[in-house]
């Protein structure tokens, strides 16, 4: 009886690498009668295993993990378990996050900065079939499609790729070329490449110009 009584509830991973964030959501879900948490993980590979073993209805993800960025990570789920749902619990900025990983195969957005019951909310949201993002950003969507203007900070970065926007959060870091080429897998000369168009698209005057905006994002979005 109690088996079949779990089988009923919605079955939720938790995609985090901060193991006491992961305790609290997992109390939170665990007290819910609908829904339970079926596996917990804190990077990719960890994620990718839980999600065949487990089984889940919805994985709750971050934007960043583990030496990864969550984005990858909701691509993958969704070409592996494309039955999956998922939606972003994070703590950077929905302004410049929450657009992409809606296009990257998310079904909604959330900030960890919200109240719990909120939370609930947006995992009941996107199980029943919905999308779950705020107001703010469905207003900031909608303005796309009818002309409107955009949130400032998140227009000046839409022009920026996934990859560049990685760049971009590991140059605000302090990360050298070096460090950056090592810690994405890829040559020193995409990585110089990468912070060419950066510079070009933000119209960054010098390196300098692209640190200090580097480091400026990097503290307004949370990446430090």
């Amino acid at each position: 009886m109690p088996h079949e009584k779990s089988r009923s509830k919605k079955r939720i991973l938790l995609v985090d690498d901060h193991p006491l964030l992961r305790q609290g959501i997992s109390q939170l879900v665990n007290q819910q009668a609908d829904l339970t948490v079926c596996g917990e993980a804190e990077d990719r590979a960890g994620a990718l295993k839980a999600a065949a073993e487990s089984q889940p209805d919805l994985a709750v993800v971050d934007v960043s993990l583990k030496n990864e960025r969550g984005m990858e990570l909701i691509k993958d789920l969704k070409v592996r378990f494309p039955g999956v749902l998922i939606l972003v619990l994070s703590m950077h900025d929905e302004s410049v996050y929450a657009e992409r990983a809606l296009h990257a195969g998310a079904r909604g957005y959330i900030m960890k900065r919200e109240a719990s019951d909120k939370v609930l909310d947006a995992i009941r949201c996107v199980l029943d079939g919905g999308v779950y993002v705020s107001k703010s950003i469905t207003g900031s969507i909608l303005n796309k499609f009818t002309g409107g203007s955009e949130n400032s900070r998140s227009a000046e970065f839409n022009a920026l790729t996934d990859r560049e926007l990685e760049v971009l959060g590991l140059v605000g870091k302090g990360f050298s070329a070096q460090q950056i080429s090592e810690r994405l897998h890829i040559s020193i000369k995409t990585v110089e490449a990468h912070r060419a168009n950066i510079k070009l698209k933000l119209n960054c005057s010098s390196g300098a110009d692209l640190l200090q905006r580097a480091i400026r994002w990097t503290f307004q979005t949370g990446e430090i």
